[in-house]
């Protein structure tokens, strides 16, 4: 693996977020949009319910951690989008650049964009809805590290759909976090799903994440075995989507399909 080839890609992607301020612009906007509405509904749901559960914790925290999760996936497809619609792959690939270079440099261009997103979700979260992250205690590490590897995989699976099908199958990939959120149980335990959305649940990482929040903010007791059985799963999605991923670009180099980028119209 070079490291200077990764840095390219990255720097790439700096130079044009630096040259644009509509790119910088949707980093923070929507997440910015999301805490401050589920922010003002919680403190609402607080002041109407004589349970006396604070709703803070488990609304708040679970629609900035599902936020966090989206700001990866889209972190390394929009990086590998503007490659799409820039008609750039055969710029780049006709390069000394290996294709696992370039998915690392996604990642790392991941990484680094969503990191505005996230300090602006954390400060708005913290600071105006006094949101607590020290009350999750430790197993607020694991449950970060699964999201955070879980978007990764379903980031570089859905560059190499798009990869595969043409710049048109984007429109799919819009909608997958949309897609995944009612299986995970992000707002409400998996426990009341029906029975077949429990099943395809079980195979989902963040739905064990979202039931250890739960578990912490209810005072119960975190099962670690089904973290460390959720930080497994995420390490099998990320390496089937590596592999499907490098097949898919391997069949696009053999069969000429990837000189659709240079000549399909992106309508």
């Amino acid at each position: 693996m070079n490291f200077q080839r990764v840095g390219a890609i990255v720097l790439r992607q700096f130079y044009l977020i630096r040259s644009s301020t509509t790119r910088v612009f949707p980093l923070f906007i929507w997440v910015a949009v999301d805490i401050i509405l589920w922010g003002f509904l919680t403190r609402y749901l607080n002041s109407v319910s004589n349970a006396g559960f604070n709703f803070v914790p488990a609304l708040l925290g679970a629609v900035l951690l599902w936020d966090f999760f989206i700001r990866i996936m889209q972190g390394v497809t929009m990086a590998f989008f503007e490659d799409v619609w820039s008609r750039n792959f055969i710029n780049i690939f006709s390069t000394p650049i290996s294709i696992y270079e370039y998915v690392t440099g996604l990642v790392t261009s991941s990484i680094a964009t969503s990191t505005v997103g996230i300090i602006v979700m954390f400060f708005l979260a913290i600071v105006i809805f006094g949101l607590s992250f020290f009350s999750y205690g430790i197993v607020i590490i694991p449950i970060l590290l699964i999201l955070f590897m879980f978007g990764i995989a379903l980031g570089v699976a859905a560059s190499a759909l798009v990869l595969r099908m043409g710049p048109a199958a984007e429109w799919f990939i819009w909608p997958i976090p949309a897609i995944v959120s009612p299986f995970v149980g992000v707002l409400y335990p998996i426990s009341i799903l029906p029975g077949w959305m429990q099943l395809v649940s079980k195979i989902l990482p963040p739905s064990y994440v979202f039931e250890a929040m739960r578990a912490v903010v209810e005072g119960g007791q975190v099962s670690w075995m089904s973290l460390l059985l959720s930080v497994i799963l995420a390490v099998v999605y990320i390496l089937a989507a590596c592999l499907f991923f490098t097949h898919t670009y391997k069949h696009a180099v053999r069969t000429g399909l990837i000189a659709r980028y240079s000549a399909e119209s992106l309508g």
